[in-house]
């Protein structure tokens, strides 16, 4: 059960390419994504619920009670059930940069935001992210809860993001960097292809990669001035940004 507690931290889960989900939702999700189980930790109601043909994917079963669940547990209401997983290949392929909109994040440090925008980005459509190595880790229980099971249809990769940009650019590909002094979005034309680049929570993006940014988008504040309301969350400013580019596609919903 030490190992278990010992995947909250990332090194461990790094080192041994593995990392923890929680809940009964999302361990059923993952079991019905055909995604294997490396361990599943569950009370013995919970396993009998569970399909014969999906106990198949599961390395290991350890029935447990409530208490015994509550020690490993990162929530401070532990579910019903708990699995350790293996870490998805890290292979990066720059080619679908092309094929549709992709996000970057540079310094996204909230579990909850990070979290958020990979739950908004599989809603939108968007399959891929591309986070600065200062971002928090995907694999951080809290960002995983905050999914609410979209880490299943979203990519999240970590690299350096001038390679990623100088790597766009060469191909001509719009770099869309949300900026407090950028245009509306409102009132520009949004492409069906590009990079939606956020920035960290209280600092925006690092200067150092402004330059790359080929348009300077901004979500208008149409609220007037209003004492304490000077930005948005991160993650509201994505979901806002990815509804708004979904809907310039003009596709029939």
């Amino acid at each position: 059960m030490a190992f278990i507690t010992s995947l909250q931290k990332k090194k461990v889960r790094e080192e041994e390419k593995l990392y923890v989900i929680e809940g009964d939702k999302l361990v059923k999700e993952y079991l019905m994504s055909g995604i294997p189980l490396r361990t599943l930790i569950a009370k013995p109601e919970f396993l009998n619920s569970i399909p014969s043909a999906h106990k198949n994917e599961i390395g290991e079963i350890i029935p447990a009670s409530y208490d015994e669940l509550k020690k490993i547990s990162s929530l401070t209401t532990p579910h019903n059930a708990l699995a350790i997983v293996n870490m998805p290949p890290k292979d990066i392929d720059y080619t679908h940069l092309r094929k549709g909109l992709t996000v970057a994040l540079d310094f996204v440090q909230d579990p909850g935001n990070l979290g958020t925008i990979i739950r908004a980005a599989a809603w939108f459509g968007i399959n891929e992210i591309y986070c600065s190595d200062n971002c928090v880790d995907v694999f951080n229980p809290k960002v995983i809860q905050a999914t609410m099971g979209a880490i299943l249809h979203v990519k999240v990769f970590y690299t350096d993001l001038r390679v990623l940009f100088e790597k766009a650019s060469a191909e001509k590909i719009s770099i869309y960097g949300a900026m407090l002094e950028g245009d509306s979005i409102y009132s520009r034309k949004l492409g069906e292809t590009g990079i939606i680049f956020l920035g960290n929570e209280s600092k925006g993006i690092s200067e150092e990669l402004q330059p790359f940014i080929t348009d300077r988008i901004m979500i208008p504040k149409l609220a007037g001035k209003k004492p304490g309301i000077d930005s948005l969350n991160v993650s509201m400013a994505a979901s806002v940004i990815f509804s708004e580019f979904t809907r310039g596609r003009g596709r029939d919903f």
